[in-house]
Formats: C-alpha cells, sequence, structure tokens
C-alpha cells in the first residue's frame, strides 16, 4: 500500500486530472443553473437553501468525520492485523453510518420549515415555503452521501483514488442532462429529483471497485466493537473540527438571505463554488492522496517522514495556490461574466457575485493550508487541536458577518469568510511550531517571501493587460474568452519565470517536467 514520491506524484497528477473534468462539469453545471434561475427568482433562492440544507448537515454529522476518523483506524487494522480485519471493521463502519444518515434523513424531512427559518430568516413566506417543500424532496442526499463517502473511506484506504475522484463527475452529469433535456417540462422539483439521482450514483459507481477488492458488506450494526470505540473516540473533536467550513457557509447564508432581498445567498453560492472548484482540483487532490499516507506513517511511528511530507506539501501547496488566488481576485469580472452571464442571470447577478469571488478568494491560502494541518492532525488521531481553532474560526466569521454585512453587503461576507480561514489555519499552525513539528522554517519562511513577491508582480502585470484587453476587444463572451486566455497565460508565465529566477524548487521541478513532456512529444 504504500508508494514512492514518483509513483505518489503521478497518483495526484491523475487524480487532479480527474478533479478537474468533474469540477469543469460543475461549472457548467452551475452556468447552466445560472442562466436558468439566476440570483434573484424565487426558485433559485429556494433551490440555494434547500440544496445547501442537507448538505451542510452531511459535513456537519458525517462527511469529514467519516474520511478523518475511518481511516486512520482501517488502515492501522490493516497494517497491524491484516485485510481480512479491515475490511469487518469496514463493514461495521458502513452500517452503523447508514443506520445514522437514514435517521438524520427522516428528521431532515419532518423538520424542514424550521430548518428554513434557521437558515434564511430573510425570505418571505413563498420563498421559504418552496424552499421547506424542495428540502423535504433533497434531505435524502444525506443518506446517499453517507453511503457514498464510507465506499470513498475505504477504496482510498486501500490507496485507490481514481474512482473516488470521478463521483462528482457522474452526479455532474446527471444534473446537466436535466437542465438539456427535463428542466422545460420538469422545472426546479424535476431539478432535486435529479440530484438525488447523481448522489445515489456517486455511491453505485464505488461498487465494482469494492468487489474487485474482496470487499463484500455485511451488515453489522454493532455499536460498541473495539473499531467502533476507537472512531467514536475521535469522532466527536473531529466532528467539530470539521465544522468550520459548513457552518461558516451557513452563517453566510443567514445574512445573505438579508442582502438584495435574498440574492445575497444565491451570490455567495455560485462565488464559493467557483472559488472551490480552482481551489478544490489542486488542493483536494493533493490532501486525499496525502491522508492515507499520512495515517501509515503515523501508525508505523516514522516522525520525520511524517513531518518532512507535511512540510514540503504545504510549500507546494502555496507556490501553485497564492498564484491561484491573485488570478481569481485580478479576473474575477470577465470570469463571473463570462461564466455565468446571460438569461436570467443579469449585470447585478453579475456585479454581486464578482465583489464575493474577489473577497473570498483571498482565503485561499489559510483554506489550503488548514486542510493539509488538520489531516495531519486527524493522521495522528488527534482533534482536540483543531476543534479549539474551528471554533475560534467560527467565532471571528460571526463577530466580522455582523460588523461587516451592512456598510458592505456581499463584499462583508466574503472578506469575513476568508479572514476566517486564515485564522483557522494560524492556529493550527501554533501547536504544530511550539512542539517542533512546524513548518515554518527560515528557509521556509524565504521561500514564502519569494512566492508572496512573485505573487505581486504577477498582479500588476495581469492588471495592466485585463485593463487594455476588456477596452481594446469587443464586448461579449469572445472577448471575455480572449482577454481571460491571455491574462491568465501571460499571468502564469511571469509567475514561473520570476519563481525560477529565484530559485524555487517548485518551478526547477516545473521546468524538468515540461521539458520531458516535450521531448516526448
Amino acid at each position: 500500500m504504500s508508494q514512492n514520491p514518483r509513483q505518489a506524484t503521478k497518483t495526484i497528477s491523475v487524480v487532479m486530472a480527474i478533479t478537474l473534468i468533474g469540477k469543469i462539469l460543475g461549472l457548467l453545471r452551475d452556468r447552466m443553473m445560472a442562466v436558468h434561475y439566476g440570483t434573484v427568482g424565487m426558485e433559485a433562492k429556494a433551490f440555494y437553501i434547500a440544496s445547501r440544507i442537507p448538505r451542510v448537515f452531511f459535513d456537519v454529522v458525517f462527511a469529514s468525520a467519516i474520511a478523518a476518523c475511518f481511516i486512520p483506524v482501517f488502515t492501522e487494522y490493516a497494517a497491524k492485523k491484516g485485510k481480512a480485519e479491515a475490511f469487518r471493521f469496514a463493514g461495521n463502519f458502513l452500517s452503523v453510518m447508514t443506520l445514522l444518515s437514514a435517521l438524520l434523513t427522516v428528521a431532515g424531512v419532518f423538520l424542514a420549515d424550521p430548518l428554513v427559518t434557521l437558515f434564511a430568516d430573510g425570505y418571505d413566506a413563498q420563498t421559504a415555503a418552496l424552499a421547506a417543500s424542495l428540502t423535504r424532496m433533497m434531505f435524502p442526499t444525506v443518506l446517499f452521501t453517507g453511503v457514498a463517502f464510507s465506499f470513498v473511506g475505504i477504496l482510498q484506504g486501500m490507496d485507490r483514488f481514481n474512482i473516488p475522484a470521478l463521483i462528482s463527475t457522474v452526479s455532474n452529469l446527471v444534473i446537466i442532462g436535466y437542465f438539456l433535456f427535463l428542466d422545460d417540462r420538469f422545472g426546479v422539483y424535476g431539478l432535486a429529483a435529479a440530484y438525488l439521482v447523481g448522489w445515489l450514483l456517486q455511491a453505485l459507481i464505488q461498487v465494482p471497485s469494492l468487489i474487485r477488492l474482496g470487499f463484500r458488506w455485511r451488515p453489522d450494526f454493532n455499536f460498541l466493537s473495539d473499531g467502533m470505540k476507537k472512531s467514536f473516540s475521535l469522532m466527536g473533536p473531529v466532528m467539530v473540527s470539521t465544522w468550520v467550513q459548513p457552518i461558516n457557509l451557513t452563517i453566510n447564508t443567514k445574512f445573505g438571505s438579508h442582502l438584495y432581498e435574498g440574492a445575497g445567498v444565491s451570490a455567495m453560492e455560485y462565488s464559493t463554488n467557483l472559488y472551490l472548484v480552482i481551489a478544490g482540483v489542486f488542493i483536494l487532490s493533493i490532501t486525499n492522496v496525502i491522508f492515507p499516507k499520512l495515517s501509515r506513517l503515523t501508525a508505523q511511528d516514522q516522525q520525520q517522514a511524517f513531518q518532512d511530507t507535511i512540510r514540503q506539501t504545504v510549500h507546494s501547496s502555496l507556490f501553485f495556490v497564492l498564484p491561484m488566488s491573485v488570478g481569481l481576485m485580478t479576473l474575477a469580472g470577465p470570469l463571473v461574466s463570462f461564466l455565468y452571464g446571460g438569461g436570467e442571470f443579469d449585470q447585478f447577478s453579475v456585479d454581486i457575485t464578482t465583489q464575493a469571488l474577489v473577497w473570498v478568494s483571498l482565503g485561499m491560502a489559510g483554506y489550503a493550508i488548514q486542510n493539509i494541518l488538520s489531516r495531519a492532525y486527524f493522521a495522528q488521531q488527534d482533534g482536540h487541536a483543531p476543534l479549539i481553532a474551528g471554533g475560534l474560526s467560527i467565532l471571528t466569521n460571526i463577530v466580522l458577518c455582523m460588523v461587516l454585512t451592512q456598510p458592505l453587503g456581499v463584499s462583508g461576507l466574503a472578506i469575513s469568510s476568508a479572514v476566517s480561514s486564515t485564522v483557522y489555519a494560524l492556529l493550527l499552525l501554533i501547536p504544530l511550531q511550539r512542539r517542533g513539528q512546524g513548518v515554518f522554517t527560515p528557509a521556509f519562511l524565504a521561500d514564502l517571501a519569494k512566492m508572496l513577491l512573485s505573487a505581486a508582480v504577477m498582479a500588476v502585470v495581469v492588471v495592466l493587460l485585463r485593463t487594455g484587453l476588456l477596452q481594446a476587444l469587443p464586448q461579449g463572451k469572445l472577448g471575455e474568452l480572449i482577454t481571460l486566455g491571455l491574462c491568465a497565460g501571460i499571468g502564469a508565465c511571469v509567475y514561473f519565470i520570476l519563481s525560477t529566477l529565484l530559485g524555487l524548487e517548485e518551478a526547477r521541478m516545473a521546468r524538468a517536467m515540461a521539458s520531458r513532456i516535450w521531448k516526448r512529444g
């Protein structure tokens, strides 16, 4: 189950490519949603809340806890007790998670009305009623995702990453197909049904891979088995510490429902989705691959290798994330207009979504670091530091939303979200630094300064180029596409040239890889 560095790089590259396909399809899905429903209509506002509520409840109760608690215990069983015992524990875990997610689904269906009030108290009565009806219809996604994520945990624990990376592609294809062929006939209720089918397929497509590995699910609802006891002992602090993103999204949604007659919810939804597409392709591809590795290094007591892996992962991630963040901030306007503009997504929708995207992108580095470092804590079966950091991050977001939302509108919500992510990352770094496992060595800080300088110069070049192109090129999709392509390409070249001249290792590796590909071609 171990991987050498070359194989790990290849695995990450393949996973990243598969994830990129899914994210591109996700953008197309959001584009079709924007054109069909916009941001200000009753159906749009109701659907965003109805789709958000089950996702938040699943994320809060199960999603990260499944990955963060299951994989360390599963890999420990596989290393010390063998594959058969690991699969027996996996079946037990899957059974318990399925039962709990089914119970949560039933509760959500019955409590749809008060949940909508909790999440979007700024909606009018008619919009709230539609949102509650759609929420009842969509809450079974909690059950489907419970099964799907448990399957993902088993496959990733066995170093099988390709199929788990593919699952979003399948669900996005279902929803895109619905928009193309059925939306005019069945409307927003049909869209909710398409989401349900998509999530069910996310679980089903993993079954053949599990069968090939020799896994057979035999229902076992023993809550008191040794494996479940260990998982539950980890789950409490892990669950709370992984509440940060879903709870912060809920906070932003609640405040957003009072902006622009509820359109603030839609603006944050679109900007966050786009932000997560850009960040998620890279960050989540890496964290999904390194987490099982970190868990094995912990089980084998290889502390130096563990520390080196974390430091190198953070270093490489920041090298790529910083220009991504700068790119999104400087190109937010033409990007939002190109992807979403048109149909029901009018200029007002473009403007407020652009404002949100500019400021939420400021937190991308924090998002990357907190995702990596939280996995480091979970791999060591330590959820207490992330618990404290997460709680303070949520408190930061609440306070900033209260202070910034009214004077700054949707920009205030986005700034609050970005600062919250950054605070979370810094609070995860502090305990690691204190016990000698930190990433910030003098050499690391020197490299970080070089990355920031390269990104700053890139930002200046992109802003000047964007301004000139938007004035010179014809308005419309073609002009926006040319602007985005030239700015992104030239900006990336500027960043890589500067980082190469400054001697950053990732730039040298990227150049060597490009050279090998060129020679093969």
